[in-house]
């Protein structure tokens, strides 16, 4: 009885604080911890600030399940800056010194390439329905856009994304997609 006792606490500790997220924390890059790290994003590398102060908003639209990948929209009346940010999290490789690190990333889409990225996919989808439907799981499509890699398959009559960007390779499924676009639209 007491090596069994042992032996659970053992297995516990390691799967409850090891440095690889576990079942119940795959969903550990939220919407709110995106939603603050845009913020700096946004104010760092897309919005022009100055000692004035600067109105914009910004807010999460969906998070996929995995937590890999985020989406939030932007806008900034001022500067007539609005688009649409892809949150990045997860494990990510450094191709000069060949080491896979835990990070995040944030790639802008300004509104008229955001509504030509979510289009693009949406369209691709249906031209290759056929295709990608006559063999779950092995039937893929891939393509670029700016400097995202998109794949695309099909499972068990849904589809999976994964987004390669910057060396992080997320999956961003149906529902997140679907909903992501939906709101993109109705908000900007």
């Amino acid at each position: 009885m007491r090596k069994f006792i042992l032996l659970t606490l053992i297995l516990f500790s390691t799967f409850s604080f090891a440095q690889i997220p576990g079942f119940w924390e795959s969903k550990e890059f939220s919407k709110d911890v995106s939603l603050f790290k845009a913020k700096t994003f946004l104010t760092q590398d897309v919005l022009k600030t100055s000692e004035n102060s600067l109105q914009f908003e910004a807010i999460p639209l969906a998070a996929a399940s995995s937590g890999e990948l985020t989406t939030l929209i932007y806008k900034c009346d001022s500067q007539n800056a609005d688009g649409l940010i892809l949150g990045f999290y997860g494990n990510y490789w450094d191709s000069t010194s060949g080491v896979i690190y835990q990070g995040y990333g944030f790639k802008n889409l300004p509104k008229d390439k955001a509504y030509n990225f979510l289009n693009k996919i949406e369209s691709e989808i249906e031209k290759n329905q056929k295709f990608l439907k006559d063999n779950n799981d092995n039937n893929n499509i891939v393509f670029e856009f700016d400097d995202l890699k998109v794949m695309i398959w099909t499972t068990s009559g849904s589809y999976l994304i994964r987004v390669f960007y910057n060396g992080f390779d997320s999956t961003w499924e149906k529902t997140s997609f679907e909903r992501s676009k939906r709101r993109f639209e109705r908000k900007i």
